[in-house]
């Protein structure tokens, strides 16, 4: 293996594991127009993916690190992690 590649192959290999791999990113990350109720909806389906995902907490991690403004991550949304400390 290329010695560039394999530090980042390391960074990365918690998403091999990741519950949401290969599903469609629409339930994690909003439309610009969803609003109110159906983005409730659709925030509680991601937690509820996450809540069984093995890697949530390196996922939630990785978003609070690399400052992610969008999306459910690790099982908490944009607003979320603004809004708590690391």
């Amino acid at each position: 293996m290329n010695t560039y590649t394999e530090p980042l192959l390391r960074v990365w290999a918690w998403q091999k594991d990741a519950a949401c791999r290969g599903m469609d990113s629409s339930v994690f990350f909003s439309p610009d127009s969803e609003r109110g109720r159906a983005r409730q909806r659709r925030e509680e389906a991601a937690r509820t993916i996450c809540r069984e995902c093995p890697v949530s907490g390196p996922c939630g991690r990785f978003a609070r690190a690399s400052q992610q403004e969008y999306g459910v991550w690790g099982g908490h949304t944009e607003n979320e992690r603004r809004s708590s400390p690391m």
